[in-house]
């Protein structure tokens, strides 16, 4: 049986490995890992300028899209300027994932997004981000150890009947965290559909199927804050790879 395909949008940063240093395109295994033990083939997509002008090449050759965490989208995709926290940024990154995710949606192709991701959705749909949550917050709850999940776990509540809900398989769920940005104004068309336990911070988006925008029931298009990627207990990424196999992402190729 084929395994549907799932393109993993990739990081740029400076990797060493054997006897190189380097500038390199990559993603943690975590999240090849997980797309595989649910049936996937997993491949994965760096930034590529042309494809940005023009993603449906990249598109036509997937049935899936996963939008991976990493740096701080630059805030110029959401007309603010950058905080005193928002360093690092790729704008060649945030233009290729906005495009392709844009284009994915628009084609009902299945779409997931995991930390960065979820934000990278929300942009992408015109809504903007809360650049250091404890600022805000007075807090550090969401990422607590720098580099690591140890200790990072906590509840998020979703709301039943939500496409989280059934990704996540219960409506209260353990999540590992590691983010100190966050969802401010919804992109058009976007809900929240899960908050965290601790302070009610935005942490799962989905497409408003109450919205006539939405052409139809098969759309998966789903943001979480957390990251499933870090526990293979979580059925978030199979609830994605489920979806282009069931026909979702196949639509794209009739």
């Amino acid at each position: 049986m084929t395994r549907p395909v799932i393109g993993m949008c990739t990081a740029l940063e400076q990797a060493r490995w054997s006897v190189w240093e380097q500038p390199a395109a990559l993603l943690g295994l975590g999240y090849i890992k997980a797309v595989q033990r649910a049936g996937g083939l997993a491949v994965m997509l760096p930034p590529d300028a042309r494809a940005a002008e023009d993603p449906e090449q990249i598109l036509d050759l997937i049935d899936g899209l996963l939008l991976a965490g990493g740096a701080d989208i630059d805030p110029a995709a959401y007309g603010q300027q950058a905080g005193p926290y928002t360093i690092d940024t790729v704008p060649e990154r945030d233009a290729f994932e906005i495009a392709l995710a844009r284009a994915a949606i628009e084609r009902d192709m299945p779409v997931l997004g995991i930390c960065r991701g979820m934000q990278l959705i929300n942009v992408a749909l015109g809504g903007t981000l809360l650049q250091h949550l404890p600022d805000l917050l007075g807090h550090e709850e969401h990422r607590r150890v720098l580099g690591s999940f140890d200790g990072a776990e906590h509840d998020v509540l979703l709301s039943e009947g939500t496409l989280a809900a059934r990704a996540s398989g219960e409506l209260v769920h353990s999540t590992r965290s590691h983010h100190h940005q966050g969802v401010d104004r919804l992109g058009a068309g976007l809900l929240v559909s899960g908050r965290s336990a601790i302070d009610e911070l935005p942490e799962a988006i989905e497409m408003d199927g109450s919205q006539p925008s939405r052409p139809s029931d098969r759309r998966f298009v789903l943001g979480v804050q957390w990251h499933p990627e870090a526990d293979e207990g979580s059925p978030v990424v199979g609830a994605l790879v489920q979806a282009a196999a069931s026909g979702a992402g196949a639509l794209v190729r009739e």
